[in-house]
C-alpha cells in the first residue's frame, strides 16, 4: 500500500511487481534462510543489486527507488551494507491482523500473472532453482492435508522444523514476531534521521497527514493535491479483519507467541 502511494509522487519509482527477493537472494540463492548477515553482502552482490537498483532509476526517470520485499526485515544489516544512503520506513501492525492476512497467502491458489510480473526479474543463472522450488511448493499444496504452500514469506531459520512443530497460524505468528524483532534491533543501531516508523492502523485512517511526515522525512516535494491524489485509495477496510478472522479459539492459542512483542508495540 505505502509503496504504492509513494510511486504515485513525481520523481519517485519501484520495480513493476511486488517485491524482488530474487534479486536479493542473488549470489546466496542457496542460503536456506532470508536472515543474511551483512558479511554476505559480497562486492559482487553489492554490485550487482546497485545496478539494478540504477536501472528503475534511468527507466522511469527516478530520483527516489522504493523497495519493499518483506524479507528484508530479516537482513536490514545486509541491505543497509549494499545500499548505504537508504532511508527506512518501518511499518508496524497489529500481529493478530498480520497473521490472518499471512494465512491467505499460504493458501493461495496460482496466480499466473503475478508469478509472471516477478519471474521477469529472476537472475538468469538462478531461474533453474526457482523452477524447482516453484513447481515443488505448487505440488505440496495439493497433497499436503492443510492445502498449503510448501514455503511462503519471509524464511526464518529452521522453517522446515517450525512446520513441523507448529501450527500453520502459529508459524504465520512467528514470522511476524521475528521479522520485526529483527528489524527493531537493526534499526536501533542507526543514526537518527535514517529510519520513520509508522502504525499501520493510524496511516490508514489519516494518510494524508501521515504521507506528508513520511514525504518530509524521505526530503521529498509534493503539494497537498498530489498528496491527496496519492492516498486517494486508502481504506481503513483491514484494520482488525484479521483478528476477526482467526477468532477467539485461534487469537488465545497464537497470543502466547507474540504477547510481548504486540505489547511492546502497543497492540495488547
Amino acid at each position: 500500500m505505502l509503496r504504492d502511494v509513494l510511486t504515485r509522487i513525481p520523481g519517485v519509482a519501484s520495480w513493476p511487481c511486488d517485491e524482488i527477493n530474487y534479486i536479493w537472494r542473488h549470489g546466496n540463492v542457496r542460503y536456506p534462510s532470508d536472515e543474511f548477515t551483512p558479511a554476505m553482502a559480497t562486492p559482487m552482490i553489492q554490485r550487482y543489486i546497485r545496478r539494478q537498483f540504477g536501472w528503475i532509476g534511468r527507466r522511469y526517470n527516478a530520483q527516489t527507488v522504493v523497495e519493499k520485499t518483506c524479507a528484508n526485515s530479516l537482513r536490514v544489516g545486509f541491505v543497509d551494507r549494499i545500499v548505504p544512503d537508504a532511508r527506512y520506513v518501518f511499518i508496524r501492525r497489529d500481529g493478530l491482523d498480520a497473521v490472518g492476512s499471512a494465512l491467505k497467502r499460504w493458501k493461495a491458489s496460482l496466480d499466473i500473472p503475478y508469478l509472471l510480473q516477478k519471474a521477469r526479474f529472476v537472475p538468469p543463472s538462478d531461474l533453474p532453482y526457482y523452477v524447482g522450488r516453484y513447481l515443488w511448493n505448487q505440488i505440496y499444496r495439493l497433497i499436503s492435508p492443510e492445502q498449503r504452500l510448501a514455503f511462503w514469506g519471509p524464511r526464518l531459520g529452521g522453517m522446515e522444523a517450525l512446520l513441523v512443530q507448529y501450527t500453520l497460524e502459529e508459524v504465520c505468528a512467528l514470522q511476524w514476531k521475528h521479522c520485526v524483532e529483527r528489524a527493531e534491533a537493526a534499526f536501533a543501531s542507526m543514526s537518527e534521521g535514517k529510519v520513520y516508523a509508522v502504525n499501520y492502523e493510524t496511516f490508514v485512517r489519516s494518510p494524508q497527514a501521515d504521507l506528508r511526515r513520511i514525504v518530509e522525512f524521505l526530503s521529498l516535494e509534493a503539494s497537498e493535491r498530489t498528496l491527496a491524489d496519492a492516498v486517494a485509495g486508502v481504506s481503513a477496510r483491514s484494520v482488525g479483519k484479521g483478528r476477526e478472522e482467526l477468532g477467539e479459539a485461534l487469537t488465545r492459542q497464537i497470543l502466547p507467541l507474540i504477547e510481548g512483542t504486540q505489547r511492546r508495540l502497543g497492540y495488547a
